[in-house]
């Protein structure tokens, strides 16, 4: 059973693009729909965390509106990152899915549980994932994700109580 999701950012949780102020300030765009998804997941009780290669003031916000429990930015080697969780929450990589997108995160994609990609992922990650989702990043694929995830362990039901009351 899958109990942590880790998200990339860039080309995951958003289409890929840093775009830039004339004052320097970066500028990423985020899905509603996948916002929502992670917010469910996480009010059944899962956990959640992005683990990333930039760092951005951005992300550290959007994690926090969407209450994610780990938050790593500026990572280099994102699978020992991903042990550190693992350890923290006594979880073994196989309850892990994680969505990359890129070569630096072939290692972590490679030793998980399930590993997920957008449509428009690296073609050498689109080769080792477990899914390759119909969705680009940053328009759904991680919504896709959450809801594989959800049919594929029996969550469908406790998923949409939260939604129904």
């Amino acid at each position: 059973m899958i109990e942590l999701l880790v998200f990339d950012v860039d080309g995951c949780l958003t289409n890929g693009q840093i775009s830039y102020s004339e004052n320097g300030d970066e500028i990423k765009s985020f899905n509603v729909k996948d916002g929502l998804a992670i917010s469910s997941w996480i009010r059944l009780g899962k956990k959640a965390a992005i683990i990333t290669g930039r760092r951005s003031k951005i992300v550290e916000r959007r994690a926090k509106e969407l209450g994610i429990n780990y938050l790593f930015q500026g990572v280099h080697n994102k699978l020992e990152v991903l042990e550190g969780i693992c350890k923290d929450e006594n979880l073994k990589l196989e309850n892990v899915a994680a969505i990359g997108d890129d070569l630096n995160d072939y290692n972590m994609l490679s030793s998980v549980g399930r590993s997920f990609t957008p449509a428009d992922g690296s073609e050498y990650i689109r080769e080792l994932s477990s899914v390759v989702l119909y969705a680009k990043g940053g328009e759904g694929a991680v919504r896709e994700m959450i809801e594989t995830i959800i049919k594929d362990n029996g969550l469908e039901d406790a998923f949409l109580k939260i939604w129904k009351s």
